[in-house]
């Protein structure tokens, strides 16, 4: 079931800022789901500039509470003229409230003549502008705070500037949500003990910094480039929003990296495929059926351009090597013509210096293109008992469409349907109910 093997979880025109393009002629649940998920983690990133990182699980709280106050509303009052500026402004206020009533009770059972306001600290914050111009942005480099592990530092920001949920963070570390739950706990509770400030690091300490805000980028797109969850196989917003903060990192001086634009690369290229993924109903649409005509051509010759500028140095990333894999797939006219060959090649190497349980499990799938769907299949299975693999749908859905090519309809059966019991995206259960119908026919 895999569409192909060229990102390892699992990147419109060219995208310089994201917008949410609102539809007022939706229904206002869907509305406000599309806003917020659009919006979310520019508010929280927003809010807790203004109040500190002492205060950012009010603020992710309040930002939810501002979702259901516009579900509440917004049926019986109508829809705000400027939508996201009514969720932005109604958090604001209530962060307001609620710390305001904080300060003056404190200031009663102190003593305290002083009360605390928001105000007193914008000035501190300028130089956020000065230096990355996006809240988010700053949001991500603070929150890579070296008091945290790597893991740790990613996954704080998948929730706080991703606004992913616990749910969505397991899939994209194949983790069990109690794992992920508890990570979340220490993280910011490290944070709070040791009264972090939400201010930018010196420069020089940025650069450190920067594999890690790479990586939750890379996840968020992924996230956007096939949703785990709900019923939509693609969150465009989320496509967006990364490519803008890879790009404004690639246009400040610390960020003219080869690995940043390996990349923004990667990004382009696999987004330039997004008007094919799925059709007017949204179904999905495998690489080998899509028309290639509805990819963004002027999307893939910047995706070039940034591979071609990575090229400038002597770093190897896997960025390189899977935007080197996209960048095959877009210069293919059509399915049949596919390197796979030299897509093999570079999954080869990318199980050399990145084998994760998921570049294994795409270097199988190169390698049943290259050698067969036999010897494909005899790699996937021995992936089963890899534990990160062993809930993951793709895997038996590819290991399902290998079987189907041997002719081996029975297992391949049986392999759908315990992808179906792993599945939670309802556009992949609808394609894995359609295979399944097909292998028992």
């Amino acid at each position: 079931m895999t569409e192909d093997p060229s990102t390892p979880l699992s990147p419109l025109s060219s995208v310089d800022a994201p917008t949410a393009r609102v539809d007022e002629g939706r229904p206002i649940p869907d509305l406000v789901d599309h806003l917020f998920r659009h919006q979310a983690g520019q508010m929280v990133s927003s809010l807790t500039r203004h109040f500190g990182l002492e205060n950012l699980e009010l603020v992710e709280d309040i930002v939810q509470e501002t979702l259901l106050k516009a579900l509440q509303q917004w049926p019986y009052r109508g829809i705000p003229e400027n939508p996201e500026g009514w969720l932005c402004q109604v958090a604001k206020n209530h962060a307001l409230d609620v710390l305001r009533r904080q300060a003056n009770l404190q200031k009663k059972l102190a003593g305290n003549p002083g009360i605390w306001e928001p105000e007193q600290l914008s000035a501190e914050h300028e130089a956020f502008d000065r230096l990355l111009g996006d809240d988010q942005l700053s949001m991500m480099f603070i929150g890579c705070h070296p008091g945290l592990s790597r893991a740790s530092q990613v996954t704080l920001l998948l929730k706080t500037v991703g606004g992913f949920n616990v749910a969505e963070i397991s899939q994209a570390f194949l983790l069990p949500e109690p794992t992920i739950a508890q990570r979340l706990v220490r993280a910011k509770n490290k944070l709070r003990a040791e009264q972090v400030p939400f201010v930018l690091p010196l420069e020089s300490e940025l650069v450190h910094r920067l594999d890690t805000v790479l990586e939750v980028l890379y996840l968020i797109f992924n996230e956007g480039y096939e949703a785990h969850l709900g019923d939509s196989l693609i969150r465009k917003e989320l496509c967006h929003e990364a490519i803008h903060l890879c790009k404004t990192i690639a246009n400040h001086r610390l960020g003219k990296t080869p690995e940043v634009h390996a990349l923004l690369a990667l990004m382009l290229l696999q987004a330039s495929r997004l008007p094919a993924r799925t059709d007017a109903d949204g179904n999905l649409i495998l690489l080998s059926e899509q028309h290639r005509a509805a990819w963004d051509h002027r999307m893939i010759r910047e995706g070039v351009y940034y591979l071609e500028l990575s090229a400038q140095g002597d770093k190897l990333t896997p960025y390189h090597l899977q935007a080197g894999i996209a960048a095959r797939h877009a210069a293919a006219k059509d399915y049949e013509s596919t390197d796979w060959t030299g897509i093999l090649e570079d999954y080869d190497v990318l199980c050399e210096i990145a084998p994760s349980p998921v570049i294994l499990l795409n270097h199988a799938v190169a390698l049943a293109m290259v050698q067969g769907a036999e010897k494909g299949l005899q790699v996937l299975l021995k992936l089963k008992d890899q534990p990160s693999l062993r809930k993951y749908h793709l895997l038996y859905a590819t290991i399902g469409e290998l079987y189907e090519r041997c002719g081996e309809f029975r297992s391949a059966a049986s392999s759908y349907r315990q992808a179906l019991k792993l599945a939670s995206n309802a556009v992949e259960r609808r394609f894995l109910e359609k295979k399944l119908k097909q292998a028992t026919l």
